[in-house]
C-alpha cells in the first residue's frame, strides 16, 4: 500500500476485481478445507478431492464457488475502502506509529467486512460445500441454495456465525496488511529513486503475508465452519460451546484441521489480491495525496 490516499470508488473498483479473480483462481483449495473442517471421519486432502472427482467430475471442487466468488468481490472491495478509510482517520486523530495504524485499521476493516460481505456469502457457500456432499443434495446452486435456507431459517440462517467471522476477519486483516505494508515498506525503501516495487515483489510479500495469517488464525475458522455447517444448531449452542466441544472431544489439533489447503489459498490469495489491486489502482489513478 502506497503512502498515498486511495480514492474510495477506485479502490472500491480495485478491491473487488482483484477478490473476485482471487476467489475463482484459488476456489478448489478453500472447497477441500472446508469440507475437511466438517464433523465426522477426518478426511485428507487427497482423499476429499479423489472422492469428489469420482461423484461430481471437477466441477463438484467448485461446488459453493459463485456464492464465494460474489462475497469476496464486495469483501475485497470493503476491505481495501474501509481498511483506507479507518488508516487515515486513525492518522488525523493523533501521531500513531505505522504498525498501529495498519493493524487497528486492518482490525476494522475486517470486522466490517465480516459484518456486511463475509458471513453471509461463508455461510452460503459452506452449507452449499456441506450438501453436495450428501448422497442426494438438496441445493441446485446458489440461488435456489440461498432461497431455500432464508425460507427454512430465516435470515438469521445466512449470518450463523457472525461471532467467530468478525473475529477471523478482524484477525486476518489485522496481521494480514500489517505483514504486508511493514515488508512492501521495507522493500521500497531499497528501490532506486522513483521506481515502485515490481509485481513480482508485490505477489511474493502478499505471500508470506498470507501464510503468516493462516497460522495466527485458523483456529477461529475451523470454528466458523464448524458454526455454519448444516448440522450446527444440533451439536452447538454458540461459538464458545463450539469451541470448548472441539477441544475436550478431538482434540487442541483439530482446530488447525485445513491448515494446508488454506495456506494454498491465503499465500496465493495474498500474492494475487495485492498485486492486482496495485496494478488496477495505479492503471485508473486511484491515488491522490492525503
Amino acid at each position: 500500500m502506497s503512502s498515498k490516499k486511495e480514492k474510495p470508488l477506485h479502490s472500491l473498483i480495485a478491491g473487488a476485481t482483484a477478490g473476485a479473480v482471487e476467489a475463482f483462481v484459488t476456489y478448489p483449495t478453500e472447497f477441500v478445507k472446508t469440507r475437511s473442517q466438517f464433523e465426522g471421519k477426518k478426511e485428507g486432502m487427497i482423499a476429499i478431492i479423489r472422492d469428489t472427482v469420482k461423484r461430481q467430475g471437477v466441477k463438484g471442487l467448485y461446488s459453493g464457488c459463485t456464492a464465494l466468488m460474489a462475497g469476496n468481490s464486495l469483501k475485497a472491495g470493503v476491505r481495501f475502502v474501509s481498511y483506507d478509510q479507518f488508516k487515515h482517520m486513525l492518522a488525523d486523530k493523533e501521531n500513531h506509529s505505522d504498525s498501529y495504524l495498519h493493524l487497528s485499521a486492518g482490525l476494522g476493516a475486517g470486522m466490517t467486512e465480516a459484518i456486511l460481505a463475509v458471513t453471509p456469502s461463508e455461510t452460503i457457500k459452506t452449507k452449499l460445500i456441506d450438501d453436495a456432499k450428501r448422497p442426494n443434495p438438496q441445493y441446485r446452486g446458489l440461488i435456489h441454495g440461498t432461497s431455500q435456507i432464508i425460507k427454512a431459517e430465516g435470515l438469521s440462517g445466512i449470518y450463523r456465525g457472525l461471532f467467530p467471522v468478525m473475529m477471523r476477519q478482524g484477525a486476518n486483516s489485522a496481521v494480514r496488511f500489517t505483514t504486508y505494508t511493514t515488508l512492501r515498506q521495507y522493500v521500497a525503501t531499497r528501490m532506486p529513486p522513483g521506481q515502485s516495487v515490481p509485481s513480482s515483489f508485490t505477489f511474493g510479500i502478499g505471500a508470506v503475508a498470507g501464510l503468516v495469517t493462516v497460522y495466527t488464525t485458523m483456529p477461529l475458522d475451523v470454528i466458523k465452519t464448524r458454526m455454519q455447517s448444516l448440522t450446527a444448531r444440533q451439536h452447538y449452542r454458540n461459538s464458545f460451546h463450539c469451541a470448548y466441544r472441539i477441544f475436550t472431544e478431538e482434540g487442541v489439533l483439530r482446530f488447525w484441521t485445513g491448515t494446508t489447503p488454506r495456506l494454498v489459498r491465503l499465500m496465493l490469495s495474498g500474492g494475487i489480491v495485492f498485486t492486482v489491486y496495485e496494478n488496477i489502482i495505479r492503471l485508473i489513478g486511484g491515488r491522490e495525496d492525503p
